[in-house]
């Protein structure tokens, strides 16, 4: 067998390492032979690298096992082949062969000569990343199983820092047999090395993290990859679960007359890494290292009764330093140049570097909040499963569903000889990438910095093996950073989001339209059910153009046959199938780009204007197409008979929510025709005015009855703006409130929504299209409500319902319970999963149909075709299943790809409108700022926290390193605790020492918003205040409860709220 190759520092020092089989022996014999004595034994076979000084003695501080350097200064050491048999090594380098490494990297490259190797004073870190080992907790000692696979990189290409990705044959194989598994990849938006993969033995299980660049191994967001599960010893340890175990299972810790059963462990542990190292060369890498750590795993499962540990009497004269401080490598990731690497090279699990310490701010930089079971001692690796989140490496890309193109900006690289810039996306989650200088703007070389203010367009061309940073195409300058009409452009290009002009082909497929307009086909009039006597209208935004749904309500003498009186009620949506014919090219762009996406000042349709806002319109004063769905109920909302047709209406007006909400909170009011919109058709205000109350009526008793059958609404604020003239400036901002007229129109569309769902199941067992909501993952939610019963808000139960009935309490008006509702909302909103469209041929079985939030069995999209493609094949359906038309001829699978990609567009679509209000309102905040306003902490950190702006129902982070602290804040991990010490030098208090405020979930605090120059962002502090004038929300709530204060009387202008 190979000798493996070993870790040695060289910056300042370096070790010697002895080989396996004198460290086999010597840790047989007596530990107490001498340094002296074993250096004259000559040196044993171990590759170095050059030392920059002649060194004596290792220093304190560096990140693995070290000793005396005997390198020639200045030259370099290579890798030799003296007997290393004899006996008597001593025992520090003993302990040392018992790290088993990748290859040595080196401070500076081979060529360079001792008089340009780095001073001496310049402080140098070496950091490593192992994603195999064990480490012991008290001694600090690492045993770490080398993958032989990835320990060396060619010569001729440089370092390797991903892996090569299977071959597709490879993939299917793996796949098919159980060793790899596919899923679609999420990327922490906050930190790029962390990324999850649904769990594929189902949602009770937690997800699978994919941490590290190296194991992302060049996937992107949204991506479908294929991926290998980790060994075992890789995988995450759940804090919670691990400190229960440990409760519950006490370890007996040894003393030094126990060292040879630690010594046992160790020699058996190292025979399996031997056993496994020594397979032939077609069991791969990853599979040495899977044999290893499962062999490794059982036999420290069948010793924990031996209370092993590595403890320091069993090697005393080992020098032995701390663990690399995890999250580092993330750091070196965002901080470093390509030249400022001086050399990294690439492990199974994470990269490894070496940077200046200079750059490197770990306290600042930390992101990995994770351990995972390498990092416990060797006798707690029989953790059990329950208390370990799986790993795993991406292994091959299936389909790449990200774009690759990223907004950004230029940079000057160091180092790059004006052969290259960099480019840095604005998006954390893509990769920098180098752009070629024959791409760049002219004079970009001679003016970098005038070119820093302008966003541009790149596209990733090629992201090789062997390097960090992507190769990327200049696409296009968007235009100045901060500039809505720019920074929008690169929103939507970002995100494959097509605003092109429908093409001749797409507007040849609609109908002409004659000077006096479009008529309605004789025809249609003998087929449809003629409803324009019928007084119908619209209820929508105030700037609606696409007017897609309408209602009616008329009283009925007989709804059960029996007599019964009650109420003839109508939802009408509008017939886009009817224009919209399978397989056109119509057809096939509105599929592509699946829903219309909303903008704070635009719209990008999903169809063309001429049927949004005409053909399918349901503008008042004209006959229209529509698909209706028609109830006959009594006054108490029973539904007694259900019809669906196609047909015809007239909507005699169009109504905005505030009209009807200025109808239902003044019902005695004798409105004028002044005050409304025109009416067609000599309808009355006041005839107006009864459907709309009569239809209130009907719709608070379904949404009071479907809140008693399980249903939960979590609130999601949604921010509201008031542009300038232009509309594309925002002056002010608002959260949008929903009232009753919204709450009317809302019942009545998921009613449609869910018999429309019942008719296309009952026909369509195999190829309906439905939507589902699964429930919340059941770790992700018991976290969730952990994290309420621990701030105050104890909430039981993880059904729907039960989480719905114990937000009841916080649903008053008060101030108070609002604030409340929308905190505890933002906690259990983390926990919930995304609806999702699917064809029923593709579930096992019916229970998979149920929508969680809703607590249906069956659900739909039915009631905004104009909109929505998923709409338009439910109309297809519904039709078919009435005898209107033929059934359509595509199969599960070809519904299945439209479903997916339906989820994918509709997705995309949320995000960037999501993006765009927050872009909105960094621009106000730029505009008018600083802002201050009140918040409320919905999360902790160890520096940073979350803070809830109740006014705008805005979440920010605030970073402690923006805050002017006098020292470091002190972080209770068990309690979400984080105490900040603001420095006192401003005089506003008298105290003598600095200023304590306790951070936890609920604090109320004050915050300070202000705009960042040239951008799109805004930055986002809070004010000091002593642990006496920072009260939480709980505290508020139980002064309300235990003295029967009315939460609107509060003083919340001082306390919580002020008013807008």
């Amino acid at each position: 067998m190979a000798t493996p190759e070993v870790e040695v520092l060289c910056s300042e020092d370096a070790g010697d390492v002895a080989p396996k089989e004198v460290r086999k022996h010597r840790r047989r014999s007596e530990r107490s032979s001498t340094e002296e004595a074993a250096s004259d034994k000559g040196d044993v076979g171990f590759k170095s690298t050059r030392c920059h000084a002649p060194q004596t003695e290792a220093p304190k501080k560096n990140n693995i096992f070290k000793k005396k350097c005997r390198s020639d200064c200045g030259k370099r050491s290579v890798g030799f082949t003296k007997s290393h048999s004899e006996e008597g090594k001593q025992a520090n380098s003993d302990l040392v062969g018992e790290v088993p490494v990748q290859k040595v990297r080196k401070l500076c490259t081979p060529e360079k000569t001792a008089a340009t190797a780095p001073a001496e004073s310049t402080p140098y870190k070496w950091v490593s990343f192992f994603s195999v080992g064990i480490v012991d907790r008290n001694t600090k000692f690492f045993l770490r199983i080398p993958n032989q696979k990835q320990s060396t990189t060619a010569r001729s290409g440089g370092k390797t820092f991903f892996k090569q990705y299977m071959s597709g044959d490879e993939i299917q194989a793996g796949l098919a047999g159980g060793t790899l598994f596919k899923g679609q990849i999420r990327i922490n938006q906050r930190n790029f090395e962390e990324a999850f993969i649904d769990n594929p033995s189902g949602s009770e299980f937690p997800d699978i993290a994919v941490l590290g660049m190296s194991d992302r191994n060049r996937a992107l967001h949204s991506d479908i990859v294929a991926l290998r599960i980790k060994p075992r010893c890789n995988w995450v340890v759940n804090e919670d679960a691990y400190k229960s175990w440990k409760k519950d299972n006490p370890i007996k810790r040894p003393g030094p007359n126990e060292c040879e059963e630690r010594n046992t462990v160790v020699e058996v542990v190292e025979e399996i890494i031997e056993a496994a190292s020594s397979l032939d060369n077609s069991t791969t890498g990853s599979e040495k290292d899977l044999l290893a750590s499962s062999e490794i795993a059982g036999y420290v499962q069948d010793s924990t009764d031996t209370n092993v540990d590595l403890k320091d009497e069993c090697f005393p004269d080992v020098q032995v330093d701390e663990m690399p401080e995890p999250g580092v490598d993330s750091a070196i990731m965002e901080s470093c140049d390509p030249s400022d690497l001086i050399e990294v090279a690439a492990d199974s699990g994470e990269n490894l570097a070496v940077v200046s310490a200079e750059k490197l701010d770990l306290k600042s930089a930390k992101k990995r909040s994770y351990k995972i079971l390498s990092d416990l001692p060797l006798e707690e690796w029989c953790l059990p499963d329950d208390c370990l989140q799986k790993t795993a490496e991406v292994v091959g890309i299936l389909e790449q569903k990200n774009s690759r193109l990223a907004m950004g900006r230029l940079e000057l690289a160091l180092g790059s000889q004006r052969k290259w810039a960099k480019f840095s996306p604005s998006d954390s989650r893509l990769p920098r990438m180098m752009i070629e200088a024959s791409q760049l703007p002219k004079d970009f070389f001679e003016r970098p910095q005038d070119f820093g203010k302008f966003l541009f367009l790149a596209r990733i061309v090629e992201w090789a093996q062997n390097s960090i940073m992507a190769r990327g195409s200049l696409e296009k300058e968007l235009g100045l950073a901060g500039d809505i009409d720019a920074e929008t452009e690169g929103l939507l290009v970002t995100n494959d989001i097509d605003t092109s002009e429908f093409s001749e082909a797409v507007i040849e497929c609609l109908p002409s339209v004659p000077e006096g307009g479009w008529k309605i086909d004789e025809v249609e009039f003998a087929k449809r059910r003629d409803l324009r006597d019928e007084i119908i209208f619209t209820i929508d935004p105030k700037t609606a153009r696409d007017l897609d749904d309408a209602l009616s309500i008329s009283p009925c003498d007989n709804v059960d046959g029996c007599g019964t009186p009650g109420w003839e009620i109508g939802v009408h949506i509008a017939d886009v199938s009817y224009f919209v014919d399978e397989n056109t090219e119509l057809d096939q762009w509105a599929s592509q780009r699946a829903t219309s996406v909303y903008l704070v000042h635009q719209v990008i349709p999903m169809l063309p204007r001429l049927l949004c806002e005409e053909l399918c319109s349901l503008n008042a004063g004209v006959d229209r197409l529509t698909f209706s769905v028609i109830w006959k109920v009594d006054d108490k909302a029973n539904i007694f008979e259900e019809w669906f047709g196609r047909t015809i209406i007239r909507s005699r007006v169009k109504l905005t929510y505030e009209h009807a909400q200025d109808f239902i909170e003044n019902p005695d009011k004798d409105f004028q025709d002044t005050e409304m919109p025109e009416i067609s058709d000599n309808v009355t205000v006041h005839q107006l005015k009864e459907k709309v109350l009569q239809l209130n009526g009907i719709a608070k008793l379904l949404r009071q009855r479907r809140r008693e059958s399980g249903s939960l609404q979590l609130n999601q604020p949604k921010l509201k703006f008031a542009l300038d003239d232009d509309n594309k400036s925002p002056i002010g901002v608002s959260i949008y409130e929903a009232k009753d007229s919204n709450h009317l129109v809302e019942e009545f569309m998921l009613l449609a929504n869910m018999a429309v769902a019942r008719k296309i199941e009952r026909h369509y067992r195999k190829t309906a299209l439905l939507r589902c909501h699964p429930p919340p993952k059941k770790k992700v939610l018991r976290d969730a409500l952990k994290l309420c019963n621990t701030i105050g808000f104890p909430i039981d139960g993880t059904s729907s319902g039960e989480l719905s009935q114990a937000l009841a309490p916080f649903r008053s008006n008060s101030r108070l319970s609002q604030s409340i509702n929308q905190v505890l909302s933002t906690v259990l909103m983390k926990a919930m999963e995304l609806a999702r469209y699917f064809c029923t041929g593709t579930v096992s079985s019916p229970t998979q149909y149920h929508h969680y939030a809703l607590n249906v069995p069956y659900y739909t999209h039915f009631t905004s075709p104009i909109r929505r493609y998923p709409d338009i094949i439910v109309h297809r359906l519904l039709a078919a299943s009435l005898g209107y038309c033929q059934p359509s001829e595509r199969t599960v699978e070809e519904l299945k790809k439209i479903a997916d990609h339906c989820n994918d567009k509709k997705l995309i679509a949320k995000k960037v409108g999501e993006s765009s209000a927050e872009m909105f309102f960094a621009v106000l905040v730029q505009r008018i700022g600083p802002m201050e306003d009140k918040g409320v902490v919905v999360n902790v950190l160890d520096l940073a926290f979350d803070v809830l702006l109740v006014k705008y129902g805005v979440v920010k982070r605030i970073y402690v390193k923006s805050l002017d602290m006098r020292r470091e804040p002190s972080f209770d991990e068990s309690s979400a605790r984080l105490t900040l010490y603001w420095s006192t030098d401003d005089g506003e208090f008298i105290f003598g020492g600095p200023v304590e405020q306790l951070i936890q979930m609920c604090t109320i605090v004050d915050v300070v918003l202000t705009g960042e120059p040239n951008s799109t962002k805004f930055n986002a502090v809070i004010k000091a205040k002593s642990k006496e004038e920072s009260p939480t929300l709980v505290e508020l709530w139980r002064e309300v409860e235990h003295n029967n204060v009315d939460g609107n009387n509060l003083d919340l202008g001082e306390i919580l709220l002020e008013d807008s």
